[in-house]
């Protein structure tokens, strides 16, 4: 296999600071790596180096996972617009390099630790610390290979760098996630997950790996097989059985179908909590005031909201629609969360879906403002304050009321049981209908929803139960871009969206993300490849 290396500043190695909830920060240090990562202690200071790793991935502005897509749009705070409506998407447009570079960051990170693995202290569990490893990788690389195709392929330590990288095809990208995975697959332990990778963490994104590249003009004939496959031995039997609103209760991060998630808590942010907590309920609701409210309200950004398709694909008695938003807000947000009896507190804010949803809101609750389906979207009140229903499923209620950057200590949850379901339910589509839509409604009991019909079963149908159930999970633009139905679905349902501005160079699509042009300028190999359609 042909081995890149790579030398310019997304390459810089952060390595002493740790990341999750169940290692403990280590001091820096003045010893050489051969001394201090050949020693148990120093090796556990790269694993938890390993996982902070994807603190910088996911924690940060969401634009890349979420913007320019059928359900989010742009909110009071403008985002990047070559992201937010594809308006002059190019190279060099806003919030396009953070993710490359946080990335090979990341597998720098992850390549030191996979080749201290076999030199330092061989513990009972450095064979499933190897296993971790290699999902790490697999996982950041499938992140990096969907968003910008082919990339530079490290799969060894690099010691000293160099200055020159080639790009690898997607195909060979795809390849190398799949050999690291099938690898981890053997390696890492079964059970439940606690911050460690896992077997049924693995075997998750095997069948998502395997479903997205079923999708591709190099897709392997088994893929969608494959794909079920893996799905159903994450679910291995077990139904949904957590209520919705348990399942994102803020102190049940870590619980019974939490698959994989990044893992915070207040003790590892709490020298820098407005930078180093994670933005996730910053971004998905209105502005409420901020600082100079008094403390009734938590920070919002307002940088994506919600848009009529997202609010329409709930049905009336879907029990996620009331535990994925908050169509009822307090004198105080957070009383929801610390009055177990609100029978005495004041609505102030009142988001209806209905005109019959307001009959008897005015009499017990003088002082509510009305938010009246659909004047909520379409960019009518986005730039008021409470102006668009907020989404809160992500809220902390611990969390600091700042201005920062950061300030959740929720974990950010990149792979949940429902959505194994649906992974099953879209790889069986073609091969075993039945079988498909017997493992979305799965889904939708939960949900407290009629079984979707064999007549209604489809991808369009399986796209949007995957949006009520994965509402501001992180997943919503590869979806899109993985079934072919981003252009359309964009610029249908998202009023900043218009199917021209996808249209790039010689009439190729945007669909992957632009190569970013910083690493364009560092390279000295000047053969690498700009994505055809920004060329």
């Amino acid at each position: 296999m042909k081995k890149i290396i790579l030398s310019f500043s997304i390459l810089t190695m952060m390595l002493t600071s740790s990341c999750s909830d169940y290692l403990e920060e280590s001091a820096k240090h003045s010893e050489s790596p051969d001394s201090f990562y050949t020693s148990e202690v120093g090796y556990n200071s790269l694993m938890a180096a390993a996982y902070t790793q994807l603190r910088n991935i996911y924690g940060q502005e969401p634009y890349l996972f979420c913007s320019g897509t059928d359900l989010y749009a742009d909110g009071k705070s403008n985002g990047p617009v070559g992201l937010t409506s594809y308006t002059a998407l190019a190279a060099g447009s806003e919030n396009i390099y953070e993710l490359y570079e946080a990335g090979f960051k990341a597998i720098r990170v992850f390549n030191t630790a996979l080749h201290y693995n076999a030199l330092t202290s061989q513990t009972s569990d450095i064979d499933a610390k190897r296993g971790e490893v290699l999902f790490l990788r697999a996982l950041t690389y499938f992140t990096l290979v969907q968003t910008y195709g082919g990339v530079p392929l490290i799969d060894q330590y690099v010691e000293v760098p160099g200055f020159a990288y080639s790009r690898e095809s997607a195909e060979t990208i795809y390849t190398q996630i799949l050999e690291d995975l099938e690898t981890a697959n053997t390696l890492v332990p079964s059970g439940s997950f606690n911050g460690k990778v896992t077997k049924r963490a693995v075997t998750h994104l095997l069948s998502k790996v395997h479903l997205t590249r079923a999708y591709e003009d190099f897709a392997a004939s088994n893929d969608f097989a494959n794909a079920a496959k893996y799905a159903d031995e994450t679910i291995a039997g077990e139904s949904l059985t957590i209520p919705f609103d348990e399942l994102w209760d803020p102190s049940n991060d870590l619980n019974d179908e939490t698959i994989f998630s990044v893992q915070y808590d207040a003790t590892s942010i709490a020298d820098d909590p407005n930078n180093n907590g994670n933005q996730q309920q910053n971004f998905f609701g209105p502005y409420m005031g901020g600082a100079e409210i008094a403390g009734d309200f938590p920070w919002r950004a307002e940088r994506l909201v919600v848009t009529k398709r997202a609010y329409d694909l709930f049905e009336q008695n879907d029990a996620r629609f009331t535990a994925t938003f908050m169509p009822e807000i307090y004198e105080r947000y957070y009383d929801f969360y610390d009055v177990a009896d609100k029978s005495q507190l004041q609505v102030l804010h009142y988001y209806a879906r209905t005109p019959a949803d307001t009959i008897g809101y005015r009499a017990n609750n003088p002082k509510v403002t009305f938010h009246m389906y659909p004047d909520i979207f379409a960019g009518n009140g986005v730039n008021e304050d409470f102006g668009t229903i907020p989404v809160k499923k992500f809220d902390d209620p611990t969390s600091p009321f700042s201005l920062g950057n950061g300030t959740s200590t929720r974990d950010i949850v990149l792979a949940r049981l429902a959505e194994s379901y649906l992974i099953a339910a879209e790889a069986y589509l073609n091969s075993n209908p039945s079988l498909g839509l017997e493992r979305l409604n799965e889904v939708r009991k939960r949900a407290g929803v009629a079984p979707a019909t064999a007549a209604e079963f489809d991808i369009d149908y399986i796209l949007e139960e995957r949006g009520r159930e994965l509402m501001g999970e992180y997943h919503r633009w590869f979806d899109l871009k993985r079934t072919g139905k981003l252009v359309d679905y964009a610029s249908v349902y998202n009023f900043q969206v218009d199917a021209g501005n996808f249209v790039g160079k010689d009439g190729v699509l945007k669909i992957l993300r632009p190569i970013p042009q910083e690493v364009l300028d560092l390279n000295q190999n000047k053969d690498f490849k700009q994505n055809p359609a920004y060329q």
